[in-house]
């Protein structure tokens, strides 16, 4: 069954429905496969075998698009009623709580006919573009297991790019869903800001920073489950607006496009010669498919002013989820019980004030019309580099109680390209189109204006056929 695993989630779903294989079948070769390959790459940490057999074999499995499809949820957000739930923390892992409820997103994968073989590894919290949290050890990237999957999604993108499973839950805060996809040879698309619904728990998260949806192979699994978990839902505080038709059918458009390239750093953080590549292939083909392309990007982009509002966007909400898990645990938490990253942001950000919060939320939205002004200058889409560095090794973004800042500090030539977007709350793309020298992938990244994943998709079909990259797997297993 190994070579029905590798196929992506939509062709798995097909099968099904032909009743080639059978849901069960499907769940009992995925689980196998964790089981042969997990101990190497540990990206499944909390495993829910029996209940995905159980959701396999039942007879109210629902008849969804993915049918039968095995699916990794994310172990910080996509809560999953009567599962276990940490968001990478010791704290929570040994508190041994489980959640009551599915989220809108979870009920959603759910109606879609996901069935959920557990829980992927995350950095603490989902600082980190990279995924090696004390509280289960680092994950690995199938592709050279001496180096890092990325983060904060980097269990589902490892467990993906293993063929473990099709496809897994992520989400993006900063690049995290982008990150782990370019790292690890995967489509990462990072929707619209509201695409779909935090709730019923959040409104938001980071401030409007963060988002969910999937690691794929494929350009079509990622507009095939847009459209299952796009959406307001009951008391959402703002939503995208819906499309104006189904994002699977952006697959088929072929509009001509003017698109920017940017290769230089923003705010002049030095590329590396690799992912400079990424993108300039990838102009190269997208020129051939007939679409113009410019070096250009918005000026904006190199100003020094988000940084703060970011940081400090992500700091005061990383402080009061540390409130929140108190409450949940019944205590007050301590150093002790988490990362020095995690609790010095969390005490630096406890000396500011409210006005300094709303200063930034301020900083942002203004960051973010300058930046989306270039756009309503008549370019279509960017392209840049995902990342300015090739994956790093394990080990390289941590931090030390002496050093609590170190890992972020290196962490920035990762969430360089990424970050801005999380601001400005624009849809951007990974797409898997390089490969180094040394056999570690590189992604290419397109941004779209606010609301328009349409765009992404067309183009990323077409380069998906003009230059295929389902044949190209890490070699494991």
């Amino acid at each position: 069954m190994d070579d029905v695993l590798l196929l992506d989630a939509t062709a798995q779903a097909e099968l099904v429905r032909r009743r080639e294989v059978s849901p069960r079948e499907l769940v009992d070769a995925a689980i196998a496969r964790i089981e042969r390959l997990d101990p190497t790459i540990n990206a499944v940490i909390l495993p829910s075998f029996d209940k995905a057999r159980a959701q396999a074999a039942a007879p109210g499995l629902p008849d969804g698009p993915f049918r039968g499809v095995p699916f990794l949820l994310k172990d910080l957000g996509g809560q999953s009623a009567g599962d276990r739930y940490c968001g990478g923390t010791r704290v929570l892992r040994d508190a041994g709580r489980r959640e009551t409820a599915d989220s809108y997103l979870t009920a959603k994968l759910r109606a879609a006919g996901f069935c959920f073989v557990g829980r992927s590894n995350t950095p603490e919290l989902g600082l980190l573009p990279t995924t090696e949290p004390e509280a289960f050890g680092p994950s690995r990237n199938p592709w050279s297991t001496e180096h890092s999957p990325g983060g904060s999604s980097g269990g589902s993108a490892a467990a993906v790019a293993a063929g473990m499973v099709a496809i897994a839950h992520a989400s993006d805060g900063g690049g995290s869903i982008r990150i782990p996809a370019s790292h690890c040879g995967l489509v990462g698309l990072k929707p619209t800001r509201a695409r779909s619904s935090f709730g019923p728990d959040a409104g938001e998260r980071w401030g409007g920073l963060s988002c969910e949806h999937v690691v794929t192979h494929s350009v079509r699994d990622a507009a095939a489950v847009l459209d299952v978990v796009a959406g307001a839902m009951p008391g959402d505080p703002y939503a995208a607006a819906p499309p104006a038709e189904p994002f699977v059918r952006a697959l088929a458009r072929r509009d001509r496009l003017r698109v920017g390239l940017m290769t230089s750093g923003p705010r002049g953080i030095p590329v590396h010669p690799e992912c400079v590549a990424a993108a300039e292939n990838a102009a190269r083909v997208v020129e051939q498919l007939g679409h113009v392309v410019e070096p250009s990007y918005p000026a904006a982009l190199d100003e020094s002013a988000g940084i703060d509002s970011l940081v400090t966007l992500i700091g005061v909400n990383t402080a009061r989820t540390l409130d929140l898990i108190g409450e949940l645990v019944g205590r007050s938490l301590t150093s002790a019980d988490v990362e020095p990253l995690t609790w010095a942001l969390a005490e630096s950000m406890r000396k500011r004030s409210g006005t300094d919060y709303v200063a930034a939320l301020q900083g942002a939205q203004a960051l973010s019309r300058r930046v989306a002004s270039w756009w309503s200058g008549g370019f279509d889409l960017l392209l840049t580099p995902t990342t300015a560095e090739p994956p790093p090794k394990i080990g390289w973004l941590t931090s030390t109680p002496e050093e609590p800042f170190r890992a972020f500090l290196r962490a920035t030539p990762f969430s360089a390209y990424t970050s801005t977007f999380n601001l400005t709350g624009q849809p951007a793309i990974s797409l898997p189109l390089h490969v180094t020298a040394d056999g570690l992938p590189v992604g290419a990244q397109l941004v779209a204006p606010y609301g328009r994943e349409d765009l992404l998709l067309q183009i990323a079909a077409a380069l998906e056929e003009a230059a295929p990259w389902s044949g190209r797997r890490a070699a494991i297993g």
